[in-house]
């Protein structure tokens, strides 16, 4: 009958940011391998704590079902003779698979009928590969940066310190890592350190809890947020949404109690974000706000334990806040003894880039590419001057002793010091927002000053790293880049930013230039890979947003200079294929683009007076009247509009084609007519490659 499965893995304490990656790779890997060795399970599942990870069968098979092989032997017509007789062909190939010749069987292939051997291979006991699995399994997870702990070649997240694998009430016979696993586990390190002895694989998760683990994470969060928001109700308070600090606080305990803590309300007069920062990232607190979002003087923090002592721990949780928080009165407190702008010299003293000069250099370019971009953008002229000053002071923070310590509040210090300096809210503004977006689904920026001088921070920092070189390869980006020109195009497409992406590349390179930095790349070879990158982060976008597969790149095929220009082609060619009259314009296109493609020439102009047909002319109006009322459409924008306008073309182009031979004996007519059949093909691709289309049956 078959039985459950337990494996379990004990180490030391796993870095809780590894550890859903390590669960995605068990469930998926397991899954494949006791596929490929032929043992049946009803339900499989990876659970993980910081100090295990587990993996649960339920009702694995005892043996590993049967294999049969079907091997392909010469043609009948060679392995037997006509009375049906085995030549030396079919014995051959019978007593090379080990079977009786008069057990072949012949199967009907498209080539004609062939013997074939049938070899049949016992499945062996789960017993017997289970342990061949359990090696592949754990030999098969990857980690970034996995450890050594003794002499031994042996590598994984953290040292390990014991196996358990039991299938039902017996021990798999397996070793790995130096040890031999058994039906010992341990539990809460100072609770329940056991050893604690596991009868069966039913009993793994009643034993554990009792040794004060909960092995399923699921539910430990599930328990954490319960008593978080618990906690805050009786606190008056409540609890923001919080999924990353919720899933790392899940790995970081084995048994979670959550416990209220009090801060001293005279912090509550720093920024918020100074307050919840040290709260939130460093301590793994959450932070408490009233209906109206203020922060009240509580936090909430998980204890790996029980209640007992909580009074006790407590202090202890308070003391470490208060420590940090002190901290940042101090910091506070020294930075504001001089203006934000006064800090900006000191960027001299922090390097860039090791070929790319200092973040005083970045932040002059960004200046220049800053107002480039609000010229070409055409903004308002009374925003220029806070967009330079804004430029002048957005990288000045990092000098400040709060971002030292804290760097992810670099951007929200340079809002608040430049704010108590008297600087213009549009410029204090820009100085937080030009960081936005961090990450995918972050908001963008909603200030002018705080898009364009981000839009111009990213392209310096990509143009610079590409041209000197460094250009993300496989999973390695250490600058980013990635993620700074997903931000730029987010922002760009978002903001529906109309600007020649070229050709802010190659403003972006001349900066460089005029600051005398040799950059080792030509701007030629930056400008193309570059477009590329830009190209994949576009590509990705679009995707998220649901446009298919086929429009994005009939859209990108056309040209992607203007971002935010292929976007609204992309979105408006999506509507228009789900609800306009597609079929119609794809059916025209097409008919037109195949002949007119035949010749390689482009033909721009056509002669009025060779149009001999009646069914030419028409096209020929057709085509004017068409151009004439889709250009406007095209100029502001609206290519739902446009391209309704171009379906009307399928009734002249279906009635050209049935009236008219294309390709004429006289080659002046043939030449014209392509001519006609150009200019739809070139008006269509203003807005995208039809030919690149699936049809909509398809």
């Amino acid at each position: 009958m078959a039985r459950d499965f337990i494996m379990e893995i004990g180490t030391e304490e796993m870095p809780a940011r590894v550890i859903p990656s390590a669960l995605a790779q068990l469930e998926e890997l397991a899954s494949s391998l006791l596929r490929e060795e032929r043992l049946s399970y009803k339900s499989l599942a990876a659970y993980a704590t910081p100090r295990r990870l587990t993996l649960h069968i339920t009702e694995l098979a005892e043996e590993q079902e049967e294999l049969v092989k079907e091997i392909k032997g010469p043609p009948v017509r060679t392995a037997f003779t006509p009375e049906g007789q085995p030549t030396r062909a079919a014995l051959g190939f019978a007593q090379s698979q080990g079977v009786p010749v008069e057990e072949l069987v012949i199967r009907s292939l498209p080539g004609g009928d062939y013997v074939f051997a049938i070899k049949k291979e016992s499945g062996r006991p789960a017993l017997e590969a289970l342990p061949g699995i359990l090696t592949r399994l754990a030999e098969g997870l990857s980690f970034p940066r996995p450890m050594r702990w003794d002499d031994s070649e042996w590598r994984f997240v953290r040292p390990v310190r014991w196996l358990v694998a039991l299938y039902g009430s017996e021990v798999v016979p397996w070793e790995w890592a130096g040890l031999k696993a058994d039906r010992f586990t341990y539990g809460h390190r100072f609770l329940a350190p056991g050893p604690h002895l596991i009868p069966s694989s039913r009993d793994y998760f009643q034993i554990l809890e009792k040794a004060y683990v909960i092995v399923d994470h699921r539910r430990r969060r599930q328990l954490i947020w319960q008593q978080v928001q618990s906690l805050a109700l009786k606190a008056n308070g409540r609890v923001e949404e919080d999924p990353e600090l919720l899933e790392e606080i899940t790995f970081l305990v084995e048994y979670p109690t959550a416990l209220t803590g009090r801060i001293d309300e005279k912090y509550l007069s720093l920024p918020e974000e100074v307050v919840t920062t040290p709260m939130r990232g460093h301590q793994r607190y959450f932070p408490v706000r009233d209906g109206q979002g203020k922060l009240l003087p509580v936090f909430i923090a998980v204890h790996n334990g029980t209640e007992a002592h909580i009074d006790n721990i407590r202090p202890g949780y308070e003391k470490v806040l208060k420590a940090r928080l002190t901290d940042a009165v101090f910091f506070y407190q020294e930075d504001r003894k001089t203006t934000l702008a006064s800090k900006v010299p000191k960027l001299k003293e922090i390097l860039f880039q090791e070929n790319l000069g200092t973040m005083w250099d970045k932040t002059r370019r960004i200046r220049q590419l800053s107002l480039y971009l609000a010229r070409v953008l055409d903004l308002p002229d009374k925003i220029h001057p806070h967009v330079e000053r804004t430029a002048e002071l957005a990288k000045a923070d990092l000098v400040t002793n709060m971002v030292y310590e804290f760097p992810e509040l670099q951007g929200v210090m340079g809002y608040y010091y430049a704010a108590e300096d008297g600087e213009e809210r549009e410029v204090c503004e820009g100085i937080r927002q030009h960081y936005w977006p961090r990450f995918s689904g972050d908001r963008v920026p909603e200030t002018l000053t705080g898009m364009v001088v981000g839009l111009a921070d990213r392209l310096d920092t990509l143009v610079g790293c590409f041209a000197c070189g460094l250009i993300p390869t496989g999973s390695q980006d250490p600058y980013g880049l990635r993620r700074q020109a997903l931000g730029a195009v987010t922002m760009t497409v978002e903001l529906g930013l109309k600007f020649s992406l070229s050709e802010a590349i190659s403003a972006a390179y001349k900066n460089y230039v005029e600051e005398g930095i040799a950059l080792p790349r030509p701007l030629e070879e930056v400008q193309k890979e570059l477009m590329d990158f830009f190209r994949g982060r576009m590509e990705y976008i679009l995707s998220e947003k649901g446009v298919r597969y086929d429009v994005i790149d009939a859209v990108l095929a056309v040209g992607w200079d203007d971002l935010a220009d292929s976007y609204a082609k992309a979105r408006d060619l999506e509507i228009f294929r789900q609800e306009g009259d597609f079929a119609a314009l794809h059916t025209a296109f097409t008919r037109a683009f195949n002949l007119a493609r035949q010749v390689s020439e482009e033909i721009k102009t056509v002669n009025e007076g060779r149009l001999t047909e009646e069914a030419e002319r028409r096209l020929y109006l057709a085509l004017n009247e068409t151009r004439e009322k889709v250009e406007p459409y095209l100029a502001r924008g609206d290519y739902l509009k446009a391209l309704e306008i171009l379906s009307s073309l399928q009734g002249p182009i279906d009635n050209f084609f049935d009236k008219v031979l294309v390709m004429a004996p006289d080659p002046e007519v043939r030449r014209n007519r392509i001519a006609l059949l150009q200019g739809v093909t070139r008006l269509v691709l203003k807005v995208a490659d039809f030919s690149r289309l699936v049809p909509s049956s398809q």
